[in-house]
């Protein structure tokens, strides 16, 4: 365990520390406890940039599976909450550089619980060489997830994670009502935000 300033953090930034040393320990609960800690917040940030509830949905799990991927790498030299929006905010930078997406919003900076700022970079949009690798990575991310999805919901998150159909879109391939699809992807989220809090078993 990493020997910290305590000075330099607040009580709650203390106590994300040892969430994370009780997660990558293999503590199920301590996941859940971060996830419902920061959900709110990352939801906030990515839907202020893409502005799409939807899609706002999706990169938020995105966001949190990536952290938590990653939780044994993470460095006690931040706060957990300024890395977790330095994901956040990268995974939707993506997004809108895929989709092509014209927004102001990535010119923002937010505040983690410490009141520090945390800039989110833009770099160059042409010819990024990681952008495939950034792709496959999520692709593969996903993968894990999507298979141990029931069989009803497996198509139509392939359809929508993957082929990145709009909703109206999916509708129109399954031959079904909009309503319904949104409903099912909305449990189809959901189950995957468990997969992600239950992180040994899935990931």
């Amino acid at each position: 365990m990493e020997k910290l300033d305590d000075s330099r953090f607040s009580p709650k930034a203390l106590e994300d520390f040892q969430l994370i040393d009780r997660a990558v320990d293999g503590d199920d609960a301590a996941y859940a406890k971060l996830l419902q800690r920061y959900k709110r917040a990352v939801y906030a940030i990515v839907l202020k940039m893409v502005r799409n509830i939807d899609d706002a949905d999706d990169l938020t799990i995105e966001s949190f599976a990536k952290a938590f991927r990653s939780l044994h790498k993470f460095k006690k030299e931040y706060t957990f909450s300024t890395w977790l929006f330095r994901i956040a905010t990268n995974n939707a930078i993506d997004h809108i550089r895929k989709k092509k997406l014209k927004t102001l919003s990535i010119e923002n900076t937010y505040r983690d619980d410490d009141g520090i700022s945390v800039s989110i970079d833009v770099e160059d949009e042409n010819n990024d060489p990681q952008e495939e690798a950034i792709r496959a990575q999520k692709s593969e991310l996903l993968l894990q997830f999507v298979d141990k999805l029931p069989g009803k919901y497996q198509k139509l998150v392939r359809l929508r994670y993957y082929e990145e159909l709009a909703y109206e879109e999916i509708a129109e391939r399954i031959d079904a009502p909009l309503g319904t699809v949104k409903a099912q992807l909305h449990r189809a989220r959901e189950l995957m935000y468990e997969m992600v809090k239950n992180k040994r078993e899935h990931i």
